[in-house]
């Protein structure tokens, strides 16, 4: 049945990245954006408001294991078709948000939505990696890379107007209009990019073949330092509302445009590998994003140690790490695919999942090592980018 779906009604011979974009920050938006609207939310179903958080850190952990299994149906049944599924389990659990009239349900409604927002973010990267050729699929990549990390930063804000606006719920209606959207617009017009199938492997035959990629050295270096600095900000962006607020004595909205800021870095850093793509190497391209961010999260260290935490010295560092960021995801991804070219969807599957646990990891350290200063932040972050910079050395 699955297969049936591989062919659009209208398509073309590559699938359109903005599309594809459109997709991915649809995936990552869920994410964060129920944030502003867990007071309300807890109000509402009569719970506390760190039961309602629960639904933030389950998505984030359905959204990380998830990941493991879209990438063998891609290669098994075609990107199209599994993409399709991926967004019909997302639109049911986000209609499955709209009357949840107990905090259970709305737990199970969001951890539906996770395991189907995460399909779009393995499928999307496999797709560009199967469409792409040479450089290009550096510059395809820096795109994603954008609509991936920024979405969840643009997500409060939205959700806090939504929210002021029409209620808590409103948010799941927005969300699922889009998603439907997405699912006639891919249906309609998206062409399938996989090339011939692949078994879909048991359990077992899954975790030996997730396995033999950790054993090739390119494929793992790649997703060592990939995932250490594209997600141990996560640290620093849980921390932030803290170090401007408590520490800084900072409003919120002002915090909120600081970490605008500062993630306008990744779109510059992003922008670079673009332009840099074919004239750079793609192991130089990831080696110098590890080294923006090991010099801006070192940057920071100093700056906390000597007591000299401002606005301006937290942003200037930041912003140098931000750069790294953008700089090293789309050469990392580039690598680690060109790695393992005949199993792009499980490659893509493994980054992901690694991806959000270590995210989900440093959200949680920073947490728990609460000290009332960046050291916390600063330290995760310098011992993320010293270990990318170590495996991209191994390569």
């Amino acid at each position: 049945m699955l297969r049936a779906l591989s062919k659009p009604l209208i398509g073309s011979a590559a699938p359109s990245l903005p599309l594809l974009i459109a997709v991915t920050m649809t995936g990552t938006i869920a994410m964060h954006i129920f944030v502003p609207a867990m007071p309300a939310a807890a109000r509402d179903l009569g719970v506390s408001p760190s039961l309602v958080q629960s639904t933030i850190t389950l998505y984030i952990a359905g959204l990380a294991f998830g990941q493991l299994f879209y990438g063998p149906l891609s290669d098994r049944f075609g990107r199209r078709p599994a993409l399709l599924a991926s967004l019909a389990i997302y639109l049911a659990g986000l209609l499955a948000a709209i009357p949840a009239a107990s905090i259970g349900g709305l737990v199970a409604a969001r951890i539906l939505q996770s395991l189907g927002a995460c399909g779009a973010l393995v499928i999307g990267r496999a797709m560009v990696r199967d469409s792409a050729t040479g450089d290009d699929i550096v510059r395809r990549l820096a795109v994603l890379t954008i609509a991936m990390t920024v979405t969840p930063a643009l997500a409060p804000a939205i959700g806090g107007y939504v929210v002021s606006w029409f209620g808590w719920r409103a948010i799941f209606v927005m969300l699922a209009a889009v998603v439907a959207a997405l699912l006639a617009l891919v249906g309609l017009a998206l062409p399938e990019t996989s090339p011939a199938p692949l078994a879909l492997p048991g359990m077992r035959s899954m975790l030996v073949n997730y396995g033999r990629l950790l054993m090739l050295p390119a494929f793992r270096n790649y997703l060592i330092a990939g995932s250490l600095c594209t997600t141990s900000i996560y640290a620093f962006l849980s921390a932030s509302p803290f170090l401007f607020i408590d520490v800084l004595h900072r409003s919120a909205r002002e915090a909120g445009t600081y970490c605008m800021v500062i993630l306008a870095g990744l779109i510059l850093g992003a922008s670079l590998a673009r332009r840099y793509a074919g004239r750079m190497p793609v192991r130089s391209g990831a080696l110098w994003g590890s080294r923006c961010c090991l010099v801006g999260a070192g940057l920071l260290l100093l700056i906390d140690r000597a007591h000299l935490l401002s606005v301006p010295t937290i942003v200037l560092p930041m912003l140098v790490y931000s750069v790294g960021i953008g700089l090293m995801s789309p050469n990392a991804v580039t690598g680690l695919m060109n790695a393992a070219p005949r199993t792009v969807g499980m490659a893509s599957s493994l980054y992901g999942f690694f991806q959000m646990s270590f995210g989900a990891l440093v959200t949680l350290i920073v947490a728990l090592w609460h000290d009332g200063s960046a050291l916390p932040v600063a330290a995760t972050m310098v011992s993320a980018a010293v270990v990318a910079q170590l495996a991209l050395h191994r390569l």
